[in-house]
């Protein structure tokens, strides 16, 4: 969908640019932006670098597994679920602290193994168990106490004060995830559509298979 509304909207402009006989600057701006883009990705790309080496270090060093014990209260109350020491509960934990350092990109594998681990839990169903909603929540909303990506922007665009956005990003962010914390748990108090994936077991062959009559008696 996305795809189809970029490209609605390249269209639309380039055909008004023709229209108006500021094709020219299309073309400037589009050579601009390009130049601006392998810039912001070189800085990003060291930014990025660093903070996922020292994440790298903290989970060799065991800070992560350390951080993650310290996160089973908030774990519990969030994914009520989940059984304890399972492994999900550590690429949440890891998810969790990275977007909490604001390093997104760094958070993105913890994350799709974190749903990989809550969807083995819930049998592959096509249909979201509420604790894979509640994670989906947490990272919408991602409280950040550092936030280094919009940092890295600012001063890659030349911002006189690149951190002064610190103060307003962890109140917003802190913020949006009360909101969602509050809405993910309000969703849990509702009735479940569905028997629970979770406390539930894959149906046997047998019982799937019809019963068929045969000479001297009935067989699966």
């Amino acid at each position: 969908m996305l795809n189809y509304l970029w490209g609605f909207m390249i269209i639309i402009g380039i055909l008004y640019a023709a229209f108006t006989g500021n094709l020219p600057d299309v073309t400037n701006a589009a050579l601009d932006s390009s130049k601006e883009a392998v810039a912001l990705c070189i800085t990003m790309l060291g930014v990025m670098s660093l903070w996922v080496g020292l994440m790298r270090i903290a989970e060799s060093c065991g800070i992560i597994s350390g951080a993650t014990r310290m996160l089973n209260p908030l774990l519990r109350f969030m994914f009520p679920r989940i059984p304890k020491g399972h492994k999900a509960n550590e690429y949440i934990s890891t998810n969790i602290i990275a977007n909490v350092f604001g390093l997104g990109w760094a958070a993105t594998p913890a994350g799709l193994k974190a749903m990989e681990e809550m969807g083995e839990l819930n049998h592959h169903s096509k249909i979201a168990s509420k604790d894979m909603c509640t994670f989906l929540i947490l990272n919408v909303s991602s409280f950040q106490l550092i936030p280094v990506n919009m940092i890295a922007y600012r001063s890659q665009y030349g911002s006189t004060n690149p951190a002064a956005i610190l103060g307003p990003a962890i109140i917003a962010t802190c913020f949006s995830t009360l909101a969602g914390i509050v809405f993910a748990k309000f969703m849990y108090l509702l009735p479940e559509k569905r028997p629970s994936a979770y406390n539930s077991s894959p149906p046997r062959r047998e019982q799937i298979v019809p019963h068929k009559k045969k000479k001297g008696g009935i067989f699966h």
